[in-house]
């Protein structure tokens, strides 16, 4: 069964402290983006579909589309909130086959979609569950370096390794 996560951009950074300080800080593109480069590591990882709305019914003639990393990328028309474009989202999306699930603290947002058939994840949920992902990711990486040391030097036969080491020493 596919698992499709849903993720509302703006309450996400509103949420998590780190993207939170740079918004406030004035640099809520760069928020944006670290929240777009967490998501698209939890879609590799987690294998579930990402796709994030951000709200922009306060900037006239937006109402875009685009993949970025891997995810899917919405950017609300003019006079559309990011809660009504994912109400009708999960509209178009929930088929038997799919699991949707949507992230966001708002909680009358979290009772619509509940009430459409999608579950939900709160903002704090999906930090914890992409810090667990990134301390997978890491213990992943480390396990696959370690072996490919082991394995280099496995390979090689004890007299292979005197040889270079001798040539290394130049004796």
């Amino acid at each position: 069964m596919e698992e499709l996560l849903i993720v509302d951009g703006y309450n996400i950074i509103g949420a998590w402290p780190k993207l939170r300080e740079l918004k406030e800080a004035g640099n809520l593109e760069e928020a944006r983006d670290q929240l777009i480069d967490w998501l698209s590591e939890y879609q590799a990882y987690s294998g579930r579909t990402v796709i994030v709305v951000f709200d922009a019914h306060q900037v006239p003639g937006l109402g875009k589309k685009y993949q970025d990393r891997r995810l899917t990328i919405y950017f609300t028309k003019e006079n559309e909130t990011a809660d009504e474009f994912i109400e009708k989202l999960i509209g178009e999306l929930k088929n038997q086959k799919r699991t949707i699930y949507v992230a966001t603290s708002d909680y009358t947002e979290q009772r619509v979609t509940f009430g459409q058939g999608a579950l939900r994840i709160s903002a704090r949920e999906l930090l914890l569950e992409q810090e667990i992902v990134k301390d997978l990711i890491q213990q992943t990486v480390s396990k696959r370096n370690q072996g490919l040391k082991q394995n280099i030097f496995s390979a090689i036969d004890s007299e292979t390794i005197k040889f270079f080491e001798n040539f290394r020493r130049k004796k």
